[in-house]
C-alpha cells in the first residue's frame, strides 16, 4: 500500500470516527431531558417540602422541565432515603433533605437500610435555619422558665413531639441541659405533631420555623423561645431558649440536596448549579423569609466536608442526651 493511500483510510477511518461520535453525541440529550423527581422525607408542608417546591419552580423555569415533589414521610426519613439511594443515578432522582437523615440518623438507629455517605454523591447544601419552642395558646405557660418549673414540679408529666431529627434532639437537648423529665412521642413529619399539639394530645414542641410560624401568627400557638443563639428576625420579641435561662442552649437544622452515587459528575455540576441559583429565585427567597432561614449553598466537597462535621456533633449531642440507638 502506498504511502497516501494509507494516509487516505487513516483519514476515512478517522472521520468515520469523528462521524459516530458526533452522532453519539446528538443521541444523548442534554441533561436534563425529562421530568426530575425531588424526593422528600417529610410531608407535605412540612420545612423540607416547602423548600422543594420552591425550588422546583426555579428549576422548571430554567431548564423547561417539570420537577415532581414525591413526600415519603416516616421512619425519620429512612424511607425516602433508600428509595433515593436505590434511584438510578441518573440526576433525575434528588433527595432533598435534611440532618435528620445525613448527621442524626446513624447515630439513633442501630441498622440505617442505606448509607449516607457512600449511597449518596452530595449536590450542594441548601439553606440553614432555626427552631421555635411552642405550646397551645390556650396553655398555662407563657415563658420557658414556667414550662420548666412544670417540668420539675412533675417529671415525666409533661410531653414533647417532633417529627424530625433536629426536632427530637432539639427537645433531648432542652431535657439535658435544663435538667427535666419530659416524654418523648414520635411523628411521622412534624405538621402531624403541630395537629396534636393543637389538640391538646402533647403539651409543647420545638419545630421548624416554616411549621411553627403560621399557627404562632394565627393566634393557635404561644412562642416561648428560640433555638439558636440568634433571635429570629420572624419572632423579634421571643428570646432565644439560652436567654430565657437554659445555658449553652444552641440547635439548629439544615437543608441539603444529594443524588445516588455514582451519578455522573457533570450532571451533579449541573444539579449544583440549577440548585444554586434557585435558591436566589423569588419563591426561595420567599420560603426563607417566612421560615426564618437563611439561603446556604456549597460545592459537592464541601458539603461533604461539613456532612462530616455535623454527623460528628450530632453523636455527641445524642450520647450526652443518653439516647440508645433503636
Amino acid at each position: 500500500m502506498t504511502a497516501s493511500i494509507h494516509r487516505r483510510h487513516v483519514l476515512t477511518a478517522a472521520t468515520l470516527a469523528f462521524a459516530l461520535a458526533g452522532t453519539a453525541s446528538a443521541q444523548a440529550p442534554a441533561y436534563p431531558a425529562k421530568a426530575i423527581t425531588f424526593v422528600v422525607p417529610f410531608a407535605a408542608g412540612s420545612a423540607t417540602d416547602q423548600l422543594a417546591r420552591a425550588l422546583g419552580q426555579s428549576v422548571t423555569t430554567d431548564t423547561k422541565q417539570p420537577v415532581v415533589v414525591d413526600n415519603k414521610a416516616g421512619a425519620s426519613g429512612m424511607i425516602a432515603a433508600q428509595a433515593a439511594a436505590k434511584a438510578a443515578p441518573d440526576g433525575y432522582t434528588v433527595l432533598i433533605t435534611t440532618n435528620t437523615t445525613h448527621a442524626a440518623n446513624e447515630h439513633l438507629y442501630k441498622k440505617l437500610s442505606y448509607d449516607p455517605v457512600k449511597d449518596f454523591a452530595p449536590v450542594t447544601g441548601l439553606g440553614k435555619g432555626g427552631q421555635v419552642l411552642v405550646v397551645n395558646a390556650s396553655s398555662p405557660y407563657k415563658s420557658v422558665a414556667e414550662l420548666l418549673a412544670a417540668a420539675k414540679k412533675d417529671p415525666g408529666k409533661l410531653s414533647f413531639g417532633s417529627g424530625s431529627s433536629s426536632s427530637r434532639m432539639a427537645g433531648e437537648m432542652l431535657k439535658q441541659l435544663a435538667h427535666v423529665d419530659i416524654l418523648h412521642v414520635p411523628y411521622k413529619s412534624n405538621p402531624l405533631a403541630i395537629t396534636d399539639l393543637l389538640g391538646g394530645q402533647i403539651s409543647m414542641m420545638i419545630t421548624d420555623t416554616a411549621t411553627g410560624v403560621p399557627q404562632i401568627k394565627s393566634g393557635k400557638l404561644r412562642a416561648l423561645g428560640y433555638s439558636t443563639q440568634k433571635r429570629s428576625a420572624q419572632l423579634p420579641d421571643v428570646p432565644t431558649i439560652a436567654e430565657a435561662g437554659v445555658k449553652g442552649y444552641d440547635m439548629g437544622y439544615w437543608f441539603a440536596a444529594y443524588v445516588p452515587a455514582g451519578t455522573p459528575a457533570p450532571v451533579v455540576a449541573r444539579l449544583n448549579e440549577l440548585l444554586t441559583h434557585a435558591t436566589k429565585s423569588a419563591a426561595a427567597k420567599s420560603f426563607f423569609d417566612n421560615a426564618g432561614s437563611e439561603a446556604w449553598t456549597t460545592t459537592p466537597e464541601e458539603l461533604a466536608k461539613f456532612q462530616a462535621a455535623e454527623t460528628q456533633k450530632w453523636g455527641k449531642v445524642i450520647k450526652a442526651a443518653g439516647i440508645e440507638p433503636e
